[in-house]
């Protein structure tokens, strides 16, 4: 249960947390909770994008389907994966272009709807992956461009977690930047972090 928070502290706190460089808001988004109509969880799983990233949809520049990533922080880019997957991103840091991929979240509020939206019943397989996230939580591109802190979404602050980092996983260039992030232990997260 997450404790009380002003709507001026929670203001506050999602603003330093969407305004910070996108590798320090994807850490510290370990533990926060999300839920669209009420429907999510605990955010377990992240990956750090920046324009100048050669993995980052914006690296090349604007575009129009890259045209969210460059809206005011806490906006959110949603685009498809290899024309299969929605994948949802927060608009986050200190410049534009930068955001977080959502990688997993362990699942809380709304099991039944996430579980009849994807088919299968196992919590830990409900949102274990970007495009199981945004099924279970019924994003699609219809969500793009909206924004974080407004109906039909919450986030939420939650207590620090230990969390650890790794190499993002699914591109092919800047593999060996670490900017994937978990929450230690975590059983929801989409795989396993190598182990140091």
């Amino acid at each position: 249960m997450l404790s009380p928070i002003s709507p001026a502290e929670l203001a506050a706190r999602q603003a330093a947390l969407f305004t910070a460089p996108s590798h320090v808001a994807a850490k510290r988004l370990i533990g926060w909770t999300l839920r669209v109509d009420g429907v999510g969880g605990r955010i377990v799983e992240t990956e750090a994008y920046h324009y100048s990233d050669p993995a980052s949809h914006t690296f090349p520049g604007p575009t129009a389907r890259n045209a969210v990533m460059f809206d005011p922080p806490g906006a959110i880019y949603v685009y498809r994966s290899y024309g299969i997957h929605w994948c949802m991103n927060l608009v986050c840091g200190d410049e534009p272009g930068s955001a977080v991929l959502l990688r997993a979240i362990e699942p809380t509020d709304g099991l039944d709807l996430m579980a009849a939206r994807r088919g299968l019943e196992d919590p830990r397989l409900l949102c274990s992956g970007p495009g199981r996230l945004c099924q279970a939580l019924g994003v699609s591109i219809a969500q793009n461009g909206l924004r974080v802190d407004a109906p039909p979404f919450e986030l939420l602050p939650g207590p620090a977690v230990e969390v650890v980092v790794g190499p993002r996983i699914g591109i092919t260039k800047a593999v060996e930047t670490p900017w994937r992030f978990g929450e230690k232990g975590s059983r929801f997260l989409s795989k396993p972090f190598p182990k140091t």
